[in-house]
């Protein structure tokens, strides 16, 4: 038995990505306290609807022997062997706004890192290296960003990535 997942053509888990800083690999046991700590963070959740209660990610995170995130397209980042954030390539819900082909249903890049990594070009580096990965699994699928037009620091990293704006519309009770 193996723990690959097959989606269409492609293996998953993929051989970890690792770039001049940082290495992009599935998420392991190990990893449930940083990613407690992610979603329970209040700087974190400022842009993307709220932080969630400690006690309550406790209980929906699986724990042992479950690894929570364990899932094609979810990364976790690392620094120096210490995860310092998480990168998903989702597919976007087609009753969502902020599509770029009708029918919906594109990749979406999604990113969230401690706040200790903020300001040091880590989310940049380790998306374009996710979305590189993803270039090559999956040539010529478009994939969208939608991010608070408040939030400066992750419009920036749109911006080095190659994101161009489409559309503005409201979700999570600000624009997007």
């Amino acid at each position: 038995m193996s723990d690959e997942i097959t989606v269409h053509p492609v293996a998953w888990p993929p051989v970890p990505i690792k770039t001049e800083r940082l290495v992009l690999r599935q998420s392991e046991a190990r990893d449930r306290a940083a990613l407690i700590d992610l979603f329970a963070s209040p700087e974190v959740g400022t842009y993307v609807g709220g932080s969630r209660p400690r006690d309550e990610l406790e209980r929906a995170l699986p724990a042992l022997p479950g690894v929570p995130g364990q899932r094609f397209g979810f990364f976790v980042v690392e620094l120096n062997g210490t995860t310092i954030g998480m990168i998903t390539l989702d597919r976007r819900d087609p009753e969502r706004k902020g599509h770029i082909r009708p029918e919906g249903g594109e990749r979406e890049l999604g990113y969230m890192f401690l706040p200790q990594a903020w300001g040091r070009g880590y989310a940049t580096e380790a998306c374009a290296a996710a979305l590189d990965w993803f270039a090559d699994v999956h040539p010529g699928e478009p994939v969208v960003l939608s991010t608070q037009t408040a939030n400066e620091a992750s419009m920036r990293v749109a911006a080095k990535l190659g994101f161009t704006e489409v559309e503005r519309f409201e979700d999570y009770g600000a624009e997007q």
